[in-house]
């Protein structure tokens, strides 16, 4: 079992084998680095949209959109994904009710700018996503690419020991498959990251839009006076 060890396999090992167990090295590095970073972002701006709702929510009832707007820019809500797409429909309705605009195309501009701010802090809650989704669908054939390598380099030892037996040819094979399940285990990685990623961003999707409509819904209300 000793011939099998791990050290004795990356000794035997070609160039070629090693370059691809580094790359994968390289790629499950940034997958973990990726997903620990988008988590934290994730984390820092559901507990600051969570704050600001409640500080904001006595606001809106009251119509009071400037003293909303200076809450929402807070410094301690930069995070907020709700802070971005409400600042930007504050902003807007208050740039509108000094205009002489219709009040149909007030709300329509209003809504123009949360859906712009909206896309915006969805492009910056993806970063990074679309390299796990890379990563979850390459590693295995990057793995298999050493994979492939490393049983030639098995057969050509067998070729040179003039054996036919398996036994010259079972432990280049072994370390060859080793990058085959490197690669499987970094695409897992990858792929667990992404997955789990994108569904916080659906959900901030969904947030940001209930956020937006109640906005949208309290600035009518109180135009109309309904």
């Amino acid at each position: 079992m000793g011939h099998f060890d791990l050290q004795t396999m990356w000794i035997s090992m070609g160039p070629i084998p090693k370059a691809v167990v580094f790359v994968l090295l390289f790629m499950s590095i940034y997958s973990i680095a990726v997903g620990i970073e988008r988590l934290i972002v994730f984390y820092k701006a559901k507990k600051q949209s969570n704050i600001l709702l409640r500080l904001i929510g006595k606001l809106w009832q009251e119509g009071k959109i400037e003293e909303s707007i200076k809450v929402s820019s807070d410094k301690k809500f930069k995070n907020s994904h709700l802070a971005k797409v409400l600042v930007a429909g504050l902003n807007e309705l208050e740039f509108q009710e000094d205009s002489n605009a219709p009040y149909a195309e007030k709300v329509e501009s209003a809504k123009r700018a949360i859906e712009r701010a909206t896309i915006k802090g969805l492009v910056e809650f993806k970063r990074g996503l679309n390299g796990l989704a890379t990563i979850g669908s390459t590693g295995p054939f990057v793995g298999l690419f050493g994979t492939v390598f490393g049983v030639i380099t098995a057969f050509q030892g067998m070729a040179v020991a003039g054996s036919a037996g398996m036994g010259a040819v079972a432990g280049g094979i072994a370390e060859a498959l080793i990058t085959t399940g490197f690669g499987i285990l970094v695409a897992v990685i990858a792929v667990m990251f992404f997955n789990f990623l994108l569904n916080k961003v659906d959900i901030f999707t969904g947030e940001m839009a209930n956020a937006s409509s109640e906005l949208i819904d309290h600035y009518i209300k109180k135009r109309t006076g309904a």
